[in-house]
């Protein structure tokens, strides 16, 4: 028997999450949008792509939370996204309501499963989603780090002119102006990142990284970035499912760890069956200690906005 993955939110995020999963027939899909018609219409547009793509996956759209009842993990996509000119912090108030009902649906249909929310401003919805649910700290987690680090890499690969796989990069901190890439825990091939570019350029590919999603609103105009989030929760659903245990940066629950306090804040864990079943403490310089001691306090304002 198949796992069950649920999917909330139907837009360009959820419905490419949908067909990376059905891709990689990793389990049955149900996904969830809570205007009428749209997540059946992608799932009937995947169910119908199937047998080109030789996949065996069942996929359902709904409207009806009542099917996502025993899910093993449930990512949240939904809420609105940014667009041009516009902080992930802006679309606080919004998505807060939007979060906050999704997970009370979550804790009543699903309240076992590993969940994972992508929803900006991301460090401050996976706190509110863990408050509502009232889920275990290691059953809540959010996907920043992962898509963070991999733009890191894609951009030094690109100005070394090496393959990605090459690429080992870091980024810790919020998911936002304030997200920490870590240049003393980044290399290519093993040799350090450091050895290879000098500072200016590697605070440019920083500045770029911390810029990415505004980059691409701005070429993109009318969207957001999704496949490359699509990817992101794709690889957290899998290690999750396969208990692959993947050391990962995402957002976890810190209680003491890197000096951290009672938030969430993008951090190495291991992720696997039962989600985060360890934070992976970095050894960090002073001024990366300091960084990220400043992106923790910037998510804690968003919190008290919140709350």
């Amino acid at each position: 028997m198949r796992r069950k993955v649920a999917i909330i939110g139907a837009g360009r995020v959820g419905s490419t999450t949908a067909q990376v999963l059905a891709y990689k027939e990793l389990c049955d899909i149900v996904l969830v949008n809570r205007t009428a018609g749209i997540a059946q219409g992608v799932a009937l547009d995947i169910q119908e792509g199937a047998p080109i793509d030789g996949i065996d996956v069942d996929i359902i759209g709904t409207d009806d939370y009542e099917k996502i009842k025993d899910s093993d993990v449930v990512v949240v996509t939904a809420g609105i996204p940014r667009k041009e000119g516009m902080s992930r912090d802006e679309l606080l108030g919004t998505n807060a309501k939007i979060v906050e009902d999704i997970c009370k649906k979550v804790k009543r249909y699903a309240p076992h499963c590993v969940l994972v929310v992508l929803t900006n401003p991301l460090d401050a919805m996976v706190y509110l989603a863990k408050k509502v649910t009232g889920f275990p700290k290691n059953r809540v987690v959010g996907m920043a780090g992962i898509l963070d680090s991999s733009r890191f890499r894609s951009f030094i690969a690109a100005e070394l002119k090496v393959g990605v796989d090459e690429v080992s990069a870091m980024v810790l901190g919020g998911h936002g102006d304030f997200m920490v890439p870590l240049p003393s825990h980044s290399s290519v091939a093993g040799i350090p990142l450091t050895e290879l570019l000098p500072k200016a350029k590697i605070d440019s590919l920083i500045k770029r990284t911390r810029d990415g999603g505004a980059e691409i609103i701005k070429l993109e105009k009318e969207s957001s970035a999704f496949y490359a989030p699509a990817s992101s929760l794709a690889l957290m659903v899998e290690s999750i499912l396969k208990d692959k245990k993947t050391i990962v940066p995402c957002a976890a629950f810190l209680e003491g760890e890197y000096g951290i306090n009672g938030i969430f804040v993008g951090v190495p864990v291991i992720l696997g069956a039962t989600g985060v079943s360890k934070v992976v403490e970095l050894k960090l310089g002073k001024s990366e200690q300091a960084a990220l001691k400043l992106s923790a306090s910037k998510i804690k304002e968003s919190i008290k906005r919140l709350m």
